[in-house]
């Protein structure tokens, strides 16, 4: 299983007319086997540049990254990504989508059918694998994504705002889905979301990160998402606890918008 450490981690984005951005500053931490990470902060605190750093899209401008003790140098098969968007290639079918990253390794016949079904199955999509993917709602689509990216067995998967773009009533049932494949699988996951709410219900870990530069602000370990294998989602989610804790970081995040309107308009 996976073991990702992050030292000392910065990146500066050089601009076209001679200034730069930095995105990153100082950023550690080491993110054990099996634990499920958030990240959550206001526009323009890295969380993104994180992600895609952690991915092997970027490459830092300074410090390190490493998993299981390798530098990572770049896009590898032992991570997984699942963006807003799915992703997903229209010209194939369902199961052809969930099946390609092993049939790209040599990987086909009955094996690979069988656990291509077995992942339908697990997201709940067991009699669509032959259908077309324009033919799916956004929230079956981003279930095939999930399929497709545990189908290539990765130690450690990466969400880009999956959810973003789903209604409140499917957003709720995807997040469910996530612990469900995150207490089954026991893979690593660090996740990206905009909404609080989301942040605590699904990390067990959960980061606040601040801007200019980005930065930990602030770091939570949390039992909620443990509780959320068990428990119905809305009652924890109208507990007292969760309530408390929802409200002490929307309070944290308000702050930093309200510093960077003020800073802004100075």
């Amino acid at each position: 299983m996976s073991n990702l450490s992050v030292d000392h981690l910065g990146m500066i984005y050089e601009l076209p007319n001679g200034g730069s951005v930095e995105a990153l500053k100082d950023v550690s931490f080491d993110l054990e086997s099996g634990r499920i990470l958030t990240l959550l902060g206001p526009s323009g605190c890295g969380k993104t540049t994180l992600l895609n750093i952690i991915a092997g899209f970027l490459a830092p401008t300074s410090g390190s990254i490493n998993l299981n003790d390798a530098p990572i140098t770049g896009p590898g098969q032992d991570r997984g990504m699942v963006f807003q968007q799915g992703a997903l290639f229209e010209w194939l079918n369902v199961a052809d989508n969930v099946s390609f990253g092993p049939r790209m390794n040599g990987n086909e016949g009955p094996e690979t059918d069988a656990m291509v079904q077995d992942l339908l199955e697990t997201v709940g999509l067991g009699d669509f694998g032959q259908k077309a993917v324009y033919e799916l709602s956004g929230g079956m689509q981003q279930r095939v994504a999930l399929a497709r990216c545990l189908a290539n067995d990765p130690e450690l998967i990466l969400m880009d705002e999956p959810l973003g773009a789903l209604d409140a009533l499917t957003r709720e049932k995807m997040q469910s889905l996530i612990l469900e494949l995150w207490d089954r699988t026991q893979k690593t996951i660090v996740l990206v979301t905009h909404s609080v709410e989301e942040a605590l219900f699904l990390g067990d870990r959960l980061f606040v990160m601040a801007p200019r530069p980005g930065r930990i602000e602030r770091e939570y370990e949390l039992p909620f998402a443990k509780l959320g294998l068990t428990e119905d989602p809305r009652e924890l989610k109208n507990s007292p606890e969760f309530t408390e804790k929802r409200e002490e970081i929307l309070s944290l995040i308000w702050e930093m918008e309200e510093q960077i309107m003020g800073h802004e308009g100075a």
